[in-house]
């Protein structure tokens, strides 16, 4: 996780569940009342309300022709959505399977999970591949002693994570079996370094092969516990090689490593998990880029994984752009503890829930999904010592922060496979909207502004007067 200051913060808000029928899209209110009924779910800058089920409502005396249109084309289909969410780092799973009651944590866990009318049915989560910078030691699944290296993995193990997160992700699996998981490694084993390090360092060209089989093993051995691995990157932000751990890699390295190793080691194994390149800033496009335009790593890799703690989120058309064929997945972003929950929630719906949906991503997920009252755990020398999670677990209690409801606002609604559709975008009302496999429509939509603002939903020749109220966010189901 890499510590940047944003100037609006970090945001978050959360959902409910439901799938209304879209027959057909009408009003039930004033003169244009017809059949079918919109519904309503708000969160507010100033926490007032917070995913809060929202009666419509509108004023008689204002103009129609006055209002803001939001046309949506349920007909003009961008990409398919796998799912919103976060990542279920180790030191998540550690707090809920040893801090919360078995009671309370199954409570939470179909709250998150489920898709039920009370929860938020999160159907994405990431995991790292090894300790990420929020576990409580930093640790891999092939640790040797100093001054000895394993290439033929003899010593490969989970044995770390089947204390807390595998058991986890089995609960979880129970609930939703559907979910899909991705996996991000900050580190090999240090054995496979240049530094002989966690931290920064390069991965040693003589263990390329060594560390594609630790791949293998690793898809291998979650699918053994009954946890499938849809998807991997190669390295989360290898930009960044100052965290605990952490891997410098270049795109020309990711490539090497892709064509003439892991791509070659999956199709033997006869592994269907999808890879992903790059996995951080939106500041540096030319880097996935440069890795597909590797022909020879080109048919391996399904797409390109983005964080947006620097540039613009625009980045990732650029890259759809490039390549077409390929995926764009949003996979990272923190909120701070000193962060501000109004200026997150805002920055975050804006850029991430509607801004990445708009361009391009099938993921959008925010960063750890727990931490206690002081950020921990988080590892010495490296680790993010303010990172806030979704959730505060503190002697068998849970506390929801911010990046639990923005994430919300989009899961409770949009499940996997629902597709992206175009919705006209305002400047005053950004907003984004999907179709769900059930047929509902779902828009999610911000309002800034310190007034209400009314607008206008239109498809086809029906449309509806809606409001949103000021400084708030607003998941729009019909």
């Amino acid at each position: 996780m890499e510590m940047k200051v944003f100037k609006f913060g970090v945001a978050a808000l959360m959902l409910g569940i439901l799938s209304a029928a879209c027959q057909s899209f009408k009003s039930d209110e004033g003169s244009n009342a017809t059949s079918s009924t919109i519904r309503k779910w708000e969160t507010t800058f100033d926490r007032s309300a917070l995913l809060e089920p929202v009666t419509i409502e509108v004023e008689e005396d204002v103009a129609e022709e006055s209002l803001p249109v939001i046309n949506i084309q349920k007909e003009e289909v961008f990409q398919e959505m796998d799912g919103f969410g976060f990542t279920l780092n180790g030191g998540s799973a550690m707090l809920i399977m040893t801090q919360l009651s078995e009671e309370k944590r199954s409570a939470l866990l179909e709250e998150l999970f489920s898709r039920n009318e009370n929860a938020i049915g999160i159907n994405f989560l990431r995991l790292s591949i090894g300790a990420s910078d929020l576990d409580e030691k930093v640790f891999s699944y092939a640790d040797m002693p100093d001054g000895q290296a394993d290439p033929e993995l003899k010593n490969f193990s989970l044995a770390y994570d089947t204390l807390y997160l595998v058991p986890l992700l089995q609960k979880i699996l129970q609930i939703n079996p559907d979910l899909k998981i991705m996996g991000s490694p900050w580190s090999p084993p240090t054995w496979m370094k240049t530094n002989n390090s966690a931290i920064g360092g390069k991965l040693d060209p003589a263990y390329y092969a060594s560390y594609a089989q630790y791949f293998v093993k690793y898809v291998q051995a979650m699918n053994g516990q009954g946890i499938p691995i849809y998807a991997i990157t190669l390295q989360n932000e290898p930009e960044h090689p100052g965290n605990n751990p952490s891997m410098a890699m270049t795109p020309e390295e990711q490539a090497e490593f892709v064509k003439a190793h892991l791509g070659p080691a999956f199709q033997e194994a006869g592994i269907e998990t999808k890879i992903l390149v790059f996995d951080h800033n939106c500041d540096h496009p030319e880097y996935p880029i440069t890795v597909l335009n590797d022909k020879d790593a080109y048919p391996f890799i399904d797409g390109s994984a983005f964080h947006m703690y620097a540039g613009d989120i625009t980045a990732m058309s650029q890259v759809k752009e490039a390549h077409p064929e390929k995926n764009i997945y949003f996979t990272e972003q923190w909120t701070s503890s000193k962060g501000d929950f109004a200026g997150d929630l805002e920055w975050h719906i804006q850029n991430l829930i509607i801004g990445a949906s708009r361009n391009w991503a099938k993921t959008v997920l925010e960063w750890n999904l727990a931490a206690d009252p002081e950020q921990k755990p988080f590892t010495p020398d490296g680790g993010c010592s303010m990172c806030l999670g979704a959730l505060t677990i503190g002697d068998d209690t849970v506390a929801r922060n911010v990046s639990y409801y923005i994430i919300a606002h989009a899961s409770k609604f949009v499940p996997s496979g629902s597709k992206r559709i175009e919705s006209t975008y305002h400047d005053t009302l950004p907003n984004v909207a999907f179709l769900t496999p059930e047929g509902s429509l779902v828009m999610v939509v911000l309002n800034n502004k310190a007034n209400k603002q009314q607008f206008i939903m239109q498809l086809g020749d029906e449309r509806k007067t809606v409001m949103i109220s000021a400084r708030s966010v607003a998941t729009f189901v019909w």
